[in-house]
């Protein structure tokens, strides 16, 4: 794995950075020209971690403050909708309702990054990694068909573990999120059972049990409690040292979480214009199955020339110089197919029906 992913990611960011002279050019070049100072986004936790590095070196470039506000996928499109922000940031698309319901018209899916949720689990003296789970399993606990750590579905995947005899507490985000819609599309994709009574959006109704908001929220409530299983973004995970399962990906392989596995996910030929793809359940030998792409959410028509140009140089700082504080932080960098869409899609971001950043 670590050699596919020096030779696909790796050199994929040599070729990120000479993929075009507009990708080479000084990172000041990716400053608002307007005078703007202050941005307001919302939306995404799944991006909190990568968000805050990058706003922070984004403020000392260019003196300009982004206050993010980490309140869930739901949330920052719900912001989004009423205009009380200049972007939202979501790990789910938005349906056709949401996007009829946009105050400001047409909304562009820009890709920023890509990740990894590890599902995490609080069994005492059980390591990170010790537990196996096939989709199936998976989707069964969730589903609340299985419901204590020593079914015999979950003993025949892991025979060299001693599983308790303990109650299986299934925790779940409580607000409208983008990782739920990336986990929810896994398990409808693996699952017709999952498909058919639950589905994939930012918020479905649970057959189960606890809820928690945010991945932080999420990630604490496992933590507290002892048969707890949950799935929260990969960094979450790692800050809160949590143990995880490995899980079966579509080529037969038990893989752990990981930005290598994400950027394996991610890795696809063919990307749609729009960039409203998932990327769940990867066919890639190599790719981690609970993977997906990460969004900011623009306004294709913005209202207000000034705070247009600050979001749209923001954006295109974001897919290019941004990217190099990804993979520390356990994201996985944009692949150059996937920042040439992203390239052509803060292009369409125009004041008055003429493009802010064409000669980019």
């Amino acid at each position: 794995m670590k050699s596919w992913y020096l030779k696909n990611v790796g050199l994929g960011l040599v070729a990120l950075i000479m993929l075009s002279g507009q990708a080479a050019q000084a990172a000041a070049g990716d400053c608002p020209t307007k005078g703007v100072k202050e941005l307001t986004g919302a939306g995404s936790t799944f991006d909190f971690p990568l968000f805050s590095k990058m706003f922070d070196e984004y403020n000392k470039l260019c003196g300009v403050k982004v206050n993010y506000q980490s309140i869930g996928s739901g949330g920052g499109i719900r912001q989004l909708q009423e205009m009380t922000v200049d972007f939202g940031a979501s790990d789910g698309i938005m349906t056709e309702q949401q996007l009829a319901q946009a105050k400001g018209g047409p909304v562009l899916h820009v890709p920023v990054t890509a990740g990894a949720e590890a599902v995490v689990y609080n069994l005492p003296g059980i390591a990170r990694g010790a537990i196996k789970l096939t989709p199936d399993v998976l989707a069964d606990i969730y589903l609340k068909k299985i419901t204590k750590w020593d079914d015999q579905h979950i003993k025949a995947l892991n025979p060299n573990v001693s599983l308790p005899n303990l109650d299986i507490a299934v925790v779940h985000r409580s607000d409208g999120s983008g990782t739920t819609y990336i986990f929810t599309d896994y398990l409808s994709k693996v699952s017709k059972d999952w498909s058919d009574k639950v589905g994939t959006a930012t918020s479905v109704n649970w057959p189960g049990d606890i809820g928690g908001a945010g991945n932080e929220g999420v990630a604490n409530q496992v933590r507290q409690i002892p048969g707890a299983i949950g799935y929260v973004e990969l960094a979450y995970a790692m800050q809160n040292n949590m143990p995880w399962a490995l899980v079966r990906n579509k080529a037969g392989t038990f893989m752990p979480p990981s930005l290598e596995g994400a950027a394996a996910a991610a890795d696809v030929q063919s990307l749609p214009d729009d960039m409203k793809v998932m990327v769940t359940n990867s066919a890639n030998q190599y790719a981690y199955p609970i993977s997906g792409f990460s969004w900011m959410l623009i306004y294709a028509d913005q209202k207000d020339a000034a705070r247009g140009d600050a979001v749209a140089h923001l954006a295109w700082w974001m897919i290019h110089d941004g990217q190099k504080y990804s993979k520390a932080l356990l994201y996985a960098p944009l692949a150059p197919a996937a920042v040439q869409k992203a390239e052509s899609l803060i292009r369409q971001v125009k004041v008055a029906n003429k493009p802010i950043l064409a000669g980019n």
